[in-house]
């Protein structure tokens, strides 16, 4: 194998599959647009789901793209050698075109291939659908392999838990998938040792899934018309296997981040085991952050759903930070580092780095300013304490609601001659983990088919919204994003300051009239450029040339959209909001709903 570095990667992806027949699209905002099922963007897929389960895309069927991704259910878990919150995905896409035969032999050939990341053959292995009652084994995926060059013992048939991709929902598209691993030097754990194993033999690089199944409501499995293919390689994660390291923070993803950490900390990566973990959770934590609020979309730090997960984020990486030594204002250095790094991939980190410089500063004096209350908190846990011990559970509130690190609350109590039950402390934390990885898993699991009737309505809503507000308001007015599930919208709108009734009740009274006049809503596709000149509002988070969907409702909206939306905007009945309140600094929220004209 050659040596790779991300920025290589990148390009050589997307130069063979547009090789392939590909259109090359832009990577989709990181904080996904009128989906409550999740948070953010948490694969390459996510953004392509309407495209995915049938909608036209206007790109074409063959598409490719790096996609911005963020997870944080395992956020804990970051300081190992793998565990990541941002990750860039690579893949290409199939919309009902070419299929296994062809997703296999090109696979193939861009990891083999010496214009290409020329892997040795005997160093990948596969593996594929072992079949059960609702679904015969995957022959074909394992011959195609074959074909191609694949040693045989290096093909595995694995179960659903291994090889199998969806529905999203109960039911809707699934299918079998095939996964790619290097073969590392590390010896066979036993004699079935197989991909399917933790053992560190077989690192995933790759992921090829074939929907071709259509999980029907009585759990019976029905094929697709039209199959669909959908690949996803970890760049981070290829990279580091690519070129031999043993983690993802030996990569060029982290080189120039490190060096500004070493810099600030006068501390150098390797030197202990905790000043490690240290320098990746910092590093870590202040990538994503930076990519967050540096989105055309971007947020806040705030108390509620991405503002607190970017809160949390920004407090993890001060605390480690204060572990290493490190003066005030090191985010705002750090970011700078990370915008210039990734700048020429992701342009809007430098179009917005003001705010990214401005949210940084602000959220440091907020969590000084925690700290502090923390040990007023602190102080009444100790003069309410019976004993010599702070319990656990007392430990771990200091921790989940005043965001203050039980490491200080250990040295507090230090101070004062006093202990703090950790064992309790953990588990506490690890109930409240639990319990937050169930709610990460069910919101992705639950909604990304949801595309009823009744949400296509809502998301109308949110345009015939946006243009009242911008009418009522003015021009400052601009999405900052949206969140809708059946019952209701949420749209969050750039505007310094609270509105008055008569603006909430004027807006409300003009969407009402772009309802009642009952006018057509439009698709048609342009280029961003010819949309930037028909007056479109929208993210340009297209590159130039692109093609992209531009709804247009009469005299009232033309926005560049990707979502499911109504035929008319009579169809939305009518028009309440129901509550009109802060989100962020300079953000404003709607909470409405829509009802059948006869319940007005």
């Amino acid at each position: 194998m050659k040596a790779i570095s991300s920025t290589e990667l990148r390009q050589l992806y997307r130069k063979f599959f547009e090789s392939k027949g590909h259109k090359v699209i832009s990577s989709a905002s990181i904080i996904p647009e009128n989906d409550p099922t999740v948070l953010f963007t948490t694969a390459g897929m996510h953004p392509l789901v309407p495209y995915l389960m049938g909608a036209k895309h206007p790109a074409g069927t063959r598409l490719t793209d790096v996609q911005k991704c963020v997870r944080t259910c395992d956020i804990d878990d970051v300081g190992d050698n793998s565990h990541l919150t941002f990750f860039e995905m690579l893949g290409n896409w199939s919309l009902g075109d070419y299929f296994k035969k062809e997703s296999i032999a090109w696979s193939w050939e861009f990891l083999t291939s010496p214009e290409y990341l020329g892997i040795d053959k005997d160093r990948l292995a596969f593996s594929v659908f072992a079949g059960d009652d609702d679904c015969p084994r995957d022959v074909e995926a394992h011959d195609l392999w074959l074909s191609c060059g694949a040693v045989e013992d290096h093909i595995f048939y694995l179960p659903k838990e291994n090889n199998w991709w969806g529905p999203a929902g109960i039911t809707g598209p699934c299918g079998p998938d095939t996964e790619i691993f290097i073969i590392t030097d590390k010896a066979p754990c036993c004699p079935d040792c197989s991909p399917a194993c933790s053992c560190g033999r077989y690192l995933e690089i790759w992921n090829n899934v074939f929907m071709q199944y259509n999980k029907q409501q009585d759990g019976s499995f029905l094929p697709l018309e039209k199959k669909n293919v959908d690949t996803g390689m970890g760049l981070e994660r290829t990279v580091c296997v690519i070129n031999g390291k043993k983690s993802v923070y030996e990569t060029d993803a982290f080189t120039g981040i490190f060096a500004k950490i070493a810099d600030l900390s006068s501390k150098e990566y390797g030197e202990t085991p905790e000043i490690t973990k240290a320098f990746r959770i910092v590093a870590d934590h202040m990538r994503t952050s930076t990519f967050i609020m540096g989105d055309d979309r971007g947020v806040s730090p705030s108390n509620v759903d991405q503002g607190y997960v970017l809160r949390r984020l920004i407090r993890r990486a001060t605390r480690y930070a204060m572990n290493l030594e490190m003066d005030d204002s090191f985010t705002q250095e750090i970011a700078k580092v990370i915008i210039e790094q990734y700048k020429d991939a992701y342009p809007e980190l430098e179009r917005n780095s003001a705010f990214v410089l401005e949210q940084f500063k602000l959220e440091e004096a907020r969590f000084a300013r925690t700290l502090r209350q923390g040990e007023k908190e602190f102080e009444k846990v100790v003069a309410r304490l019976e004993g010599t011990e702070i319990d656990g559970k007392s430990a771990f509130h200091l921790y989940d609601t005043y965001g203050y690190p039980v490491e200080m609350t250990e040295e507090l109590a230090k101070e004062r001659g006093l202990t703090v039950d950790i064992k309790g402390f953990e588990e506490n934390f690890k109930q409240h983990q639990e319990n937050s990885h169930a709610g990460a898993e069910q919101r992705f699991k639950g909604g990304l088919a949801d595309h009823s009737v009744q949400t296509a309505r809502l998301h109308t809503a949110t345009h015939l919204l946006q243009a009242a507000l911008r009418r009522v308001l003015g021009d400052e007015v601009h999405q900052k994003g949206s969140n809708i599930t059946a019952e209701r919208l949420r749209f969050d709108f750039t505007f310094g300051r609270k509105m008055t009734p008569d603006e909430v009740k004027q807006v409300e009274t003009l969407v009402n009239e772009y309802i009642k006049n009952s006018v057509p809503v439009v698709c048609t596709e342009s280029t961003v450029d010819e949309a930037k000149a028909a007056g479109a509002m929208g993210l340009f988070e297209s590159k130039y040339g692109e093609k992209v969907k531009v709804y247009t409702m009469g005299e009232y909206s033309k926005e560049i959209c990707g979502g499911p939306h109504a035929e008319t905007t009579g169809e939305l009945g009518g028009f309440k909001i129901l509550k009109e309140e802060s989100s962020s600094a300079g953000v404003r929220r709607i909470k409405a709903v829509i009802f059948p004209a006869d319940g007005e």
